[in-house]
């Protein structure tokens, strides 16, 4: 049997809420924390890494993740488009794991990827990210339910910010591939809610001091 992950489930459910609230950031101002970026776009291009925290980088890269999934979890701060958003992105990805073909095209264009950002230097490059923003609009935008972004109309007709938020969206579906490969489920997400505070409290914790 496998041994239980909670810490992990809760890193890679930091690395989700993450990915969308940089979503939301560049749909609604049209800007998002530059560093998060970054760090949430790497974690795509990881597609060999170890163990969890690889994914990541370490823990502070995921910093906003755990503050935003705090924030949900308590209540007081969250926010429906990122609640709404991520139920989404949890449906979908039980879909796109069932579609072998998609899948398939979809490793392919990560390692392609991977070479741009080794290339250029940088995994938030503008070559990189439309690459990442072609493989959503390849792969996962066509499946069912589709991820609605609402925010700013304005912004949200400008080419390079949709591919922005394309990228994020990859992201987001990475970060809940990982989760469910490490026994991540709605129950989980439902029942042990206690549990997931906790956890990203204490992640949070190490973050500020360091620590991985």
């Amino acid at each position: 049997m496998t041994a239980d992950r909670p810490e992990e489930r809760t890193l890679a459910l930091a690395g989700l809420f993450q990915a969308l609230a940089l979503v939301r950031a560049l749909a609604t101002k049209g800007q998002a924390d530059n560093t998060a970026y970054a760090a949430s776009l790497a974690s795509v291009l990881r597609i060999d890494a170890p163990d969890t925290l690889a994914v990541f980088g370490s823990i502070s890269d995921v910093r906003l993740g755990l503050q935003t999934l705090v924030n949900q979890i308590e209540g007081d701060q969250a926010d429906a488009m990122i609640t709404r958003m991520a139920l989404t992105v949890l449906r979908i990805e039980r879909r796109l794991m069932a579609d072998g073909p998609r899948i398939e095209h979809l490793q392919q264009g990560l390692r392609d990827a991977q070479r741009q950002a080794e290339h250029f230097g940088s995994p938030d490059h503008a070559s990189v990210i439309a690459r990442l923003a072609g493989l959503y609009a390849e792969t996962v935008s066509s499946l069912r339910p589709r991820v609605l972004v609402t925010g700013n109309a304005q912004m949200l007709n400008q080419p390079a910010l949709v591919e922005r938020i394309r990228a994020a969206l990859l992201a987001a579906v990475r970060a809940a591939v990982l989760w469910r490969q490490i026994g991540g489920t709605q129950w989980r997400l439902l029942l042990q809610r206690k549990q997931i505070l906790m956890l990203a409290r204490g992640l949070q914790t190490r973050a500020t001091l360091g620590q991985g």
